[in-house]
């Protein structure tokens, strides 16, 4: 994170912005409404398989390849062209990171790295670990400048404390934190969008707000579309507290739009089981 100061829990620092603090519960309320429906209770495991598909599509969709759901939904083959692996890198990574959940708060910087060797699905010698200088860094949806290898490594290892050490900060928050630094670190190769998307993902199942999957914030991240992501990521990349608050706003809404969404299912199999 660019701003954390001295404090020793600066997440929990995060969390006590009134802004933050409304954004929280908003979101407590939208995921508490989607545990709370009927459909939950008996079809849980279709609700997270079908957020899982809507939550690929939708991280795929602002790394550029904005497919329609059922032709996600549809497909088998991932491997024709540069949108079709995108595609298949997200749907990889969603269901990869629910593998993970035991060994993210032990070991985050292993997770992120075996979440890019997912989503490259390549053997080359820079899948997997951090960039090294001078390697390029195909990320087309964030333009600012990037960090050198020496900054990289140490706000990774900076951010894995963090996680190691636990915070008393809502998981929005957390993930939010995650989400953005992997953002502006991109600290792969490839796929660094896709990888900070999934691992935002494992805060928020492995934190308890979500532990069966179902409010997928990548779909409320494209619901909101990229122009309103990269001017959220502009205030995460400030580290201003107003710019905090901007981006874990954003990224707390894309929550409720993915609770939203799951809700929105349970009503669907409600009415087809009428």
């Amino acid at each position: 994170m660019s701003s954390t100061g001295e404090n020793a829990d600066p997440l929990a620092t995060l969390g006590s912005l009134p802004g933050v603090a409304k954004s929280v519960e908003s979101v407590r309320k939208a995921v508490d409404r989607v545990y709370g429906h009927r459909i939950m209770r008996r079809r849980s495991n279709e609700i997270t398989s079908e957020a899982a598909l809507r939550g690929a599509r939708g991280s795929a969709a602002l790394s550029g390849a904005d497919w329609a759901l059922e032709e996600v939904r549809r497909r088998t083959d991932f491997s024709g062209d540069d949108e079709a692996r995108v595609v298949g890198a997200a749907l990889r990574l969603t269901a990869e990171a629910g593998q993970l959940l035991s060994i993210w708060r032990q070991s985050p910087l292993r997770v992120l790295a075996r979440l890019h060797l997912v989503a490259a699905a390549d053997k080359g010698d820079e899948v997997g670990r951090p960039r090294q200088d001078g390697e390029p860094v195909d990320e087309p949806l964030i333009e600012l400048p990037l960090p050198d290898a020496a900054e990289v490594a140490g706000r990774l290892d900076g951010l894995s404390q963090l996680i190691i050490a636990g915070s008393s900060a809502p998981a929005l928050v957390t993930a939010a934190v995650v989400h953005g630094e992997l953002l502006a670190l991109r600290p792969f190769v490839s796929h660094n969008g896709l990888v900070a998307r999934a691992a935002e993902r494992i805060v928020l199942v492995g934190s308890g707000l979500d532990p069966k999957s179902v409010c997928p914030a990548e779909v409320g991240q494209a619901e909101q579309g990229r122009a309103a992501y990269l001017a959220a990521f502009e205030g995460y990349v400030s580290g201003t507290p107003e710019g905090m608050e901007t981006w874990i706003a954003h990224c707390g809404k894309a929550v409720e739009l993915g609770a939203r969404e799951s809700t929105a299912v349970c009503e669907a199999l409600q009415r087809g089981a009428a």
